[in-house]
């Protein structure tokens, strides 16, 4: 195996005792208390994540989001500055290369963040299919930390009062702990919160200092992982992949109506036709009834033990204190309330397609004029 790379907080993770394991090539840190904990300091509190393995860039010059647009279903000329959206970098069969963010903290092009496992791939990929005046910049001296749960925002507005009049999917290029940082108001939990990109070198003295309020403490990958599954929250590599289209994905909030209209992005054949015929999966939420978690892998099979698909996330939810999962099944056993079975360990389990998020999504919308 390669050596894992190391974000600049990794010595800082390791003081604090966490336990690391490697993930998308970086040693990270799994838990600290441990993830049923965490979770629920997340759900309950502010937890603090390192996200810092992510991809960071920025894509400049006069064609920059006419560029962009080539290879994403997301409509960003009309993106107001201050704005982010999340898409979709799609290949030439409409499959998903990677999910992102992207958008305009100021008026200088786009501000990027992509998976960590991904980003080598996608920053070569933009290296070779940005023509025009359109220019990659690979942020590699930033830092990445995401803060999250109800007091998020109480706790970043003691540090700078700004913040607290963010909007969900608000970004800004801000002035915060004394340096240049770009933050925007979303997150991967389902619950309301920030993300922070720092200058690397000063990611441990940010850290430590928000940490230094008693309602934040720091959380592993362990409770990220299940707080995103809560919030139906599809992970790259597991739950869409390059074979995946948006449709199949249940990610076409994801395609903007104008760019449907004008097709013109990678894919648009599969993804137009998917939206009009139908693909031939789709993925869903489960509850399983009975018996142990149905894990990634496990086969989800019809009630009379025909196998119709896979489940691709899944576990125990703290919250509803039920196994949940995410999976693949054909569209007409995708209804809500439709019965079904999940195999774990040779056993058949029954479980119930539901509706996405499994617990309410919290981001703070601000409320209109």
């Amino acid at each position: 195996m390669s050596e894992l790379k190391t974000t600049p907080l990794n010595a800082n993770h390791r003081r604090r005792g966490a336990r690391m394991v490697g993930f998308g090539g970086y040693d990270m840190p799994v838990q600290y208390e441990g993830v049923l904990a965490e979770h629920r300091w997340t759900r309950e509190h502010a937890g603090l994540f390192d996200v810092s393995h992510m991809g960071q860039c920025k894509i400049t010059g006069a064609d920059a989001i006419t560029q962009f647009e080539r290879f994403v279903p997301g409509d960003y000329a009309v993106l107001k500055e201050g704005r982010q959206k999340y898409s979709l970098l799609l290949n030439d069969q409409g499959g998903i290369i990677d999910d992102l963010m992207a958008g305009k903290p100021d008026h200088d092009g786009l501000f990027v963040v992509v998976n960590a496992g991904n980003k080598d791939e996608d920053f070569a990929f933009w290296q070779a299919n940005l023509s025009g005046d359109a220019k990659l910049t690979i942020l590699d001296d930033r830092a990445l930390i995401a803060i999250q749960g109800p007091e998020a925002a109480e706790v970043m507005a003691a540090h700078e009062p700004l913040l607290a009049d963010f909007g969900f999917m608000d970004s800004a290029r801000v002035m915060l702990f004394g340096v240049d940082c770009y933050v925007s108001r979303s997150g991967y939990t389902g619950e309301d919160g920030y993300e922070i990109s720092v200058p690397a070198d000063q990611a441990d003295r940010i850290w430590d200092a928000i940490l230094e309020d008693a309602r934040v403490k720091p959380i592993g990958l362990g409770a990220r992982d299940s707080l995103r599954l809560e919030a139906g929250l599809p992970l790259h590599g597991h739950d869409i992949d390059p074979t995946t289209s948006p449709v199949e994905g249940a990610l076409t909030f994801a395609l903007s109506k104008s760019r449907k209209e004008a097709a013109n992005f990678n894919g648009a054949e599969r993804v137009l036709g998917e939206l009009a015929d139908g693909p031939s999966r789709v993925r869903v939420g489960l509850i399983v009834k009975e018996g142990a978690p149905a894990r990634e892998g496990a086969e989800i099979a019809d009630m009379d033990g025909n196998v119709i698909g896979k489940v691709t996330s899944g576990g125990p939810s703290p919250t509803l204190g039920r196994n949940i999962a995410m999976g693949y099944v054909p569209p007409a056993l995708s209804e809500l309330g439709t019965d079904l079975q999940v195999i774990v360990r040779g056993k058949a389990a029954p479980a119930e397609v539901v509706a996405m998020p499994f617990v309410a999504q919290r981001y703070y919308r601000k409320p209109k004029a």
